[in-house]
């Protein structure tokens, strides 16, 4: 900063007063702080001790909250015919009701056709029916006017865009959450996991200090008292028999004779093949057809009138 004086205002808020540059450096290094100058247009500049990192945090979430609230109004359309059926009339009401809701305006248009351009009057009762019925979500902003072929008319909400996604939000956020298949899951095996039984505590092992230490004890006992000895035997007068001879040595076992083979296993007999049946004998050649004897010549007749 090249200014020779600012304007000093403490980190709670407080009015320190007019003091010069250096001295407002060593109060925010004694602090622990940063000196910002949130007016450099001032005549001396204005400078604040706070902690820059939060001040930079906090202004960006003030502007990400606008944003978020932050809501451009949108003209929403819907027509209507002279001759409505009552359930389409109460179906595009819905509809009206549902956009004002949401905080958007609406613009309701009546389409004549034919003769019913002479008939304006019949769109205007129309138009105000609607409004009448809406009236508790929004109010007439724009009166029906006629436009050529068509009739128009404009409603505007009653809740501002902002307030009513904020109300959205807050119903929503305030709706219990539905649970998922995971969440059931998780559920179940947590039940299977809490009806398994607890394993048996293991016995406790002796510490390893009190075993070190006991050992110790025991050397120093065994050290301490010397051991009984036994008492010494008189030496026993020599014998006057003879020496008995030294024993033989065993003769030595001899080895074992080897293990006499086992006997070839008996071949088996081989399997009788059963003859197998003579052959049959060939059929016996059927006779020879006797030949039919020939026809015999028939007797020529005998001419009349001839004598033999």
């Amino acid at each position: 900063m090249r200014v020779p004086e600012v304007r000093l205002i403490g980190p709670g808020g407080e009015q320190v007063g007019v003091v010069r540059t250096e001295v407002a450096l060593s109060l925010a290094q004694d602090a622990d702080l940063d000196l910002v100058e949130v007016a450099p247009d001032a005549r001396p500049p204005v400078c604040k001790l706070m902690d820059f990192g939060k001040f930079k945090y906090e202004s960006d979430m003030k502007a990400r909250e606008a944003r978020r609230n932050q809501a451009n109004t949108i003209l929403k359309e819907i027509r209507f015919r002279l001759k409505i059926d009552p359930h389409d009339y109460g179906t595009k009401k819905g509809h009206v009701e549902r956009f004002l809701k949401a905080g958007d305006k609406v613009k309701v248009m009546i389409m004549f056709r034919g003769r019913e351009q002479s008939r304006p009057e019949m769109g205007v009762r129309l138009l105000q029916r609607l409004a009448e019925d809406v009236a508790d979500l929004g109010f007439v902003e724009s009166m029906p006017k006629q436009d050529g072929r068509n009739m128009t008319m404009v409603l505007g909400p009653v809740k501002k865009k902002a307030d009513a996604k904020s109300e959205q939000r807050r119903k929503k956020d305030e709706a219990p959450a539905a649970p998922t298949k995971t969440t059931r899951r998780d559920q179940a095996a947590a039940a299977r996991v809490d009806e398994r039984p607890e394993p048996a505590p293991a016995p406790a092992e002796a510490a390893p200090a009190e075993d070190f230490q006991a050992a110790v004890a025991a050397a120093e006992v065994n050290t301490a008292v010397p051991a009984a000895r036994e008492p010494e035997q008189p030496a026993k007068a020599p014998s006057k028999a003879p020496a008995k001879p030294a024993a033989q040595s065993a003769p030595k076992t001899s080895p074992r004779p080897a293990a006499a083979p086992k006997p070839a296993a008996a071949p088996k007999p081989a399997a009788k093949v059963a003859p197998k049946p003579a052959a049959k004998p060939a059929a016996a050649p059927k006779p020879a057809a006797v030949p039919k004897p020939a026809a015999r010549p028939a007797a020529k007749p005998t001419p009349r009138g001839k004598a033999d």
